[in-house]
């Protein structure tokens, strides 16, 4: 109840605090659109040469871009802004005015702060989908649809408590920034299915960074791929990384001394 209840009051303040600066919303969508011609002309050029590639046809790789783009407008507009203010905290000792609010301080410091333009490229991920999905012409049944959300909802868990952890890192590193720019690299591998990759990049976009369970299994729900073996797997990392994330989010607070030290 409390996740909900503070979820939709920073929402509302960052909503207002982003108005202010309409300015950005024009800059925003330049940005994602030039993003997505980028990724358009991309396929283009890769179906050029071949109908297929690692056996995902050129629509079904169009559903591959429009969840990547979704996820990653997730992330940009939730995830990384309050990691980032996490971080900052940690590091200039003023992370206690969060710690002192009578709410669970994990919860607190992941919904304190959105970007709300951002929330474009989760609605240009909507409509390539909605594209994507009316060029496969598959009946898209209900079971298909619900598969699709929890693979979805479970990616963005895996990659919240992935941020988590690394953020949580800046309890024992001094800095950890360049580790997060890593990441983002990482993720822009997830713009093709991680099927296409050699064995050992596989494993490490599915187990060490979980690009593949955010982006490419929420892509099979849509396109006929995904198997239930898969999706149980998917929700029991998702599970272990919360916890791991949980428990080392708590040990890192014991760590932290505060500005008043």
């Amino acid at each position: 109840m409390d996740l909900f209840r503070l979820f939709w009051l920073y929402l509302r303040v960052s909503v207002m605090n982003e108005l202010q600066y309409r300015v950005n919303f024009f800059v925003q969508v330049f940005q994602s659109l030039l993003a997505l011609i980028t990724g358009l002309v991309g396929l283009a050029l890769v179906f050029s040469h071949t109908n297929e590639l690692g056996g995902w046809s050129r629509t079904e790789l169009l559903v591959v871009m429009g969840v990547h783009i979704l996820m990653g407008g997730v992330i940009r507009t939730v995830i990384q802004p309050n990691m980032e203010r996490l971080m900052s905290d940690v590091q200039e000792g003023t992370l206690d005015y969060a710690l002192t609010k009578p709410a669970d301080s994990q919860i607190l410091v992941s919904v304190r702060q959105f970007r709300i333009w951002q929330t474009i490229d989760i609605v240009m991920g909507l409509l390539v989908l909605l594209v994507a999905v009316y060029q496969l012409q598959l009946g898209i049944g209900v079971l298909q649809t619900l598969s699709f959300v929890v693979a979805l909802l479970l990616g963005a868990l895996m990659i919240y408590s992935f941020w988590l952890i690394l953020t949580t890192a800046a309890f024992w590193v001094v800095r950890v920034e360049h580790v997060l720019e890593l990441f983002q690299g990482v993720y822009q591998a997830g713009r093709w299915p991680v099927g296409i990759y050699p064995a050992w990049l596989q494993t490490g976009l599915t187990f060490l960074v979980p690009v593949a369970f955010a982006v490419t299994v929420p892509a099979e729900a849509l396109t006929g791929r995904l198997t239930l073996q898969t999706l149980l797997g998917a929700a029991a990392l998702s599970a272990l990384l919360l916890v791991l994330a949980r428990w080392i989010w708590r040990t890192g607070l014991r760590r932290y001394s505060g500005a008043s030290a």
